[in-house]
């Protein structure tokens, strides 16, 4: 699959006339719980020729395939494929934006070219709030739980995915930093040893040897620690303040700078 990827890397450049900086994985398979079925979820940064800025019309800052944009080649049906273009990405990560955060700290990394990526992990810390991600994950895990997982019986591999977003929050309480992507190792870090994290690890283990995970009964110990901890987060994050200086003119020279190396380059 990592060479069908690559491949369809380089297809995009090609049909869209544009480079590509950087791109990843970023679902369930970076999470460290992909299901036997789970997508191919690929994100990826590009930056278009520099014509493409100068004009007084705004553009579609996205591609999506196969959602909403087409390529010239078959791709495999679990491989779902979405970019931002840079001004898009650098004003999200302006903003602290964590799904781009979480992008840049993927353990599976299909394909990088220039400097870019390097420049903007340089920034990261500058650039870090932790309200914004925060309430990001808060309401991540609070949607989450209010969809997936209410009712007598659950589809319990989601709990997952309200657990993911606690453990991000609550990583952030502690550390200040950005969390880890990986399920395990926020698990392993913020919860103790005994019979919550025996448990969880107990689904995580059942999970990727691939059952299916479908209507059980609901865990009453999950649903008592995940009531209690998004009141907690809810609590902390009340408290908290933004106190980030803005990077805007750090940001503006990170694209110019992208725009000179990508396209002199290409003319080499």
């Amino acid at each position: 699959m990592r060479e069908h990827i690559i491949d369809v890397i380089h297809q995009i450049e090609k049909d869209y006339d544009v480079k590509i900086l950087y791109a990843c994985e970023s679902g369930s398979r970076a999470w460290g719980f992909p299901s036997k079925d789970s997508d191919y979820d690929v994100r990826f940064i590009y930056i278009h020729h520099p014509n493409w800025y100068l004009s007084i019309d705004q553009k579609r800052d996205v591609i999506e395939i196969p959602n909403r944009n087409s390529l010239s080649i078959p791709i495999d049906r679990l491989l779902d494929v979405s970019g931002w273009e840079l001004t898009k990405a650098l004003k999200l990560f302006r903003k602290s934006n964590p799904p781009l955060l979480e992008w840049l700290h993927s353990n599976i990394v299909y394909y990088q070219a220039y400097s870019t990526i390097d420049k903007m992990k340089v920034l990261e810390k500058k650039i870090f709030s932790p309200v914004s991600c925060l309430y990001h994950y808060l309401n991540m895990a609070k949607g989450n739980f209010r969809d997936y997982l209410q009712g007598n019986e659950v589809r319990i591999k989601k709990y997952f995915y309200v657990l993911r977003p606690i453990l991000a929050g609550k990583w952030i309480e502690k550390y200040q930093s950005i969390p880890p992507i990986e399920f395990q190792e926020l698990l392993e870090e913020i919860i103790e040893p005994g019979e919550l994290k025996a448990s969880i690890l107990t689904l995580l283990k059942r999970k990727i040897a691939g059952e299916e995970l479908n209507l059980e009964p609901k865990m009453e110990h999950l649903h008592e620690y995940i009531n209690k901890e998004i009141e907690n987060l809810e609590a902390y994050t009340k408290n908290l303040t933004i106190d980030n200086s803005d990077p805007t003119y750090e940001l503006d020279q990170l694209f110019r700078e992208t725009l000179t190396e990508v396209w002199n380059e290409s003319r080499d």
